[in-house]
C-alpha cells in the first residue's frame, strides 16, 4: 500500500508527551500512527519543511553518506509488526546493487521526508494499525511543542 506523511504530533499519555507520525494510505480514509521519539520526530518535521540549519543532523548527514557514495534512497516499506514495535526496511540503489537495511520506522521516514521516496505498508501491517484520522484532530503539531 502506498503511503505519505500526513502530519507529526504530540499525544497527552499517562506516560507523558508522545510524538506520534500519521502515515495516510492511498484510498484510504483510516491513517497508520506510529509513536516515535522527539528527535526523530523533529527530524521528520524538519525534512518536511527543508529546515537548513547550517549543519548536517544525523538523518542529514546519513542521507549525504548514501549519495556521496553513489547511492540513492529508492522507497522503504513499513513491512511487520512484532510485539507491538514496527519493522522498516530502507531500500537503497547503489552502483553495486539494490540494498536492503533494516530499520527502524522514524529513521527511513526521517530520511524520505528529505528525499520524497515513496513509502510502502503492507496490508497486514495498516490493518493492524489502523486508526480514524478524527483520534488524531486536537493533537498539537509537532512544531508548536518547540521541539524543533
Amino acid at each position: 500500500m502506498n503511503a505519505s506523511i500526513e502530519a507529526v504530533r504530540v499525544a497527552n499519555t499517562p506516560d507523558g508527551p508522545v510524538p506520534v507520525v500519521l502515515l495516510a494510505v492511498e484510498d484510504e480514509t483510516d491513517i497508520l500512527p506510529i509513536f516515535i521519539g522527539f528527535e526523530e520526530a523533529a527530524s521528520i518535521a524538519r525534512g518536511m519543511d527543508a529546515i537548513d540549519i547550517g549543519r548536517p543532523l544525523t538523518h542529514d548527514l546519513m542521507l549525504d553518506l548514501v549519495q556521496e557514495l553513489g547511492g540513492h534512497i529508492d522507497h522503504v516499506e513499513i513491512s511487520t509488526l512484532e510485539d507491538e514495535t514496527y519493522i522498516a526496511d530502507l531500500y537503497l540503489n547503489t552502483p553495486r546493487d539494490t540494498t536492503v537495511i533494516d530499520a527502524r520506522p522514524s529513521d527511513t521516514l526521517a530520511l524520505v521526508s528529505r528525499t520524497n521516496a515513496p513509502i510502502h505498508i503492507s496490508e497486514a501491517v495498516f490493518e493492524d494499525g489502523r486508526r480514524p484520522l478524527t483520534d488524531f484532530d486536537e493533537l498539537r503539531d509537532i512544531r508548536e511543542v518547540g521541539q524543533l
